[in-house]
């Protein structure tokens, strides 16, 4: 277990924080010295510093990693409908700009043990509407999410590692590696898994870790691709010895998510001569050298214990404040839903003032919790299904045998691997962070 990082020195009562000289961004809007700092540049936190600016914010970014990380791998996906409306509402044009890159593949389809038991092809959309999803790696998110704070003149301070954050009833104190300490009103920590701010305020994030693993590969594909234009999800498939697997397509390639046992060892499956044997057996054996990730994961369900600090003046939010597996989308586009709420709740409190200030990061912390905790259970319906027991497995193999009889029973293996029961969409997370998430 990580130990705890030091907290900031706190030998004095903390000072109100105040603003500072007024200066001009590059949309020619005024800002001051930050009000908030958000303490992470990924997803999230780019999220956040764009939502709290859309407000009249004034925001600082501090990133532990420098400016020209190299982050491997495709990583998260989807970017769904939900998330760019949220982006397009606080930066205007974003949301297009990211969906017009992503892929947005039409077809979905499920195949059981080899036979196709489900598929359906999204209708064209009218123009200008926003897709449901866009697909492209987060590495290209990030990019469209830095642009957007670049253009906006929010400064973001790379190599900037913090090392402890302490609260009081009047603000944030913040120390970085580099020996400074930072003050703001306010401190919103998307500073991911390992979170720094959420172990600063001495809150713990639990939750269960399966024994099986996944091995997850990045492969190359042209954008004419066949591969390209459709989701594929294999339960048992034939040639992997009954393993489930999945074809996601991306902008520039496809994503390949093999589900191991938990008696499997890792060397049998994510070696790079084990990953090129099973690879043949799931598509053309041509994208063997087109392969350019590999990676693991197991499936995780953690939720912070809360989601502020006792003074209501830190926000966590994205992988700080829960971490989901990739199956259903859930990590990145609730780490959006997060970042706006949070900017929201800011804007709310700082308005607001007495009590009511407190109260308003409050409901923050409840509402954005009580999402990750429907999530939360969302993978674990996901989990119970690709898993089953004994029972579970006849009842798949009874539906695949009748999906051509009883179309329920195929649309019923198309969602349940993503944690949707049936057709019923989960409730709105109530922060302003958009229905889903």
């Amino acid at each position: 277990m990580a130990r705890p990082a030091k907290r900031a020195p706190s030998g004095t009562r903390a000072r109100p924080v105040e603003r500072g000289r007024s200066a001009r961004d590059r949309d020619g809007g005024a800002v001051t010295t930050p009000e908030v700092i958000v303490v992470g540049a990924g997803p999230a936190g780019l999220a956040a510093a764009l939502a709290l600016h859309a407000r009249g914010i004034a925001v600082t970014v501090l990133e532990a990693e420098d400016a020209g990380r190299v982050r491997p791998g495709s990583r998260a996906l989807y970017v769904h409908r939900d998330s760019l409306r949220l982006l397009e509402g606080v930066r205007p044009g974003l949301g297009r700009d990211i969906a017009g890159y992503g892929l947005t593949w039409r077809v979905r389809r499920t195949v059981y043990h080899g036979r196709q038991v489900f598929e359906r092809t999204r209708p064209d959309l009218p123009p200008g509407v926003l897709p449901p999803f866009t697909s492209l790696r987060q590495t290209d998110t990030e990019r469209f999410l830095r642009g957007a704070c670049e253009s906006a003149g929010i400064p973001i301070e790379w190599g900037t590692p913090v090392e402890a954050v302490s609260s009081s009833a009047d603000g944030v104190t913040v120390g970085t590696a580099d020996g400074r300490e930072r003050r703001a009103a306010y401190v919103v920590g998307a500073d991911g898994a390992r979170s720094t701010v959420r172990r600063s305020l001495g809150v713990a994030a639990t939750g269960p870790r399966t024994e099986g693993f996944h091995v997850v590969l990045d492969v190359e594909a042209d954008h004419d691709d066949d591969l390209l234009r459709a989701r594929t999800f294999h339960y048992r498939h034939p040639r992997l010895g009954g393993r489930h697997v999945l074809l996601v397509p991306f902008t520039g390639g496809f994503q390949v998510d093999l589900q191991c046992r938990c008696d499997d060892s890792a060397a049998d499956w994510d070696d790079e001569a084990a990953v090129h044997e099973w690879l043949r057996q799931v598509v053309d054996p041509s994208y063997v050298p087109r392969i350019r990730w590999i990676s693991t994961y197991r499936f995780l369900r953690v939720v912070a214990d809360d989601f502020t600090d006792v003074h209501r003046r830190v926000l966590l939010a994205g992988e700080a404040a829960h971490l989901f597996p990739p199956f259903g989308a859930r990590g990145m586009n609730s780490g959006f839903a997060d970042a706006v709420a949070a900017a929201a709740a800011v804007a709310e409190a700082r308005d607001a003032g007495g009590p009511e200030r407190a109260a308003a990061v409050g409901r923050f912390a409840v509402e954005r919790r009580a999402a990750a905790v429907r999530n939360a259970a969302a993978t674990e319906r996901a989990l119970a299904h690709l898993a089953p027991g004994r029972s579970g497995r006849f009842r798949q193999a009874a539906a695949a045998a009748l999906s051509p009889l009883v179309p329920r029973c195929g649309r019923w293996l198309e969602l349940a691997p993503y944690g949707v029961a049936g057709s019923a969409r989960p409730a709105g997370n109530g922060g302003g962070g958009g229905g889903r998430y």
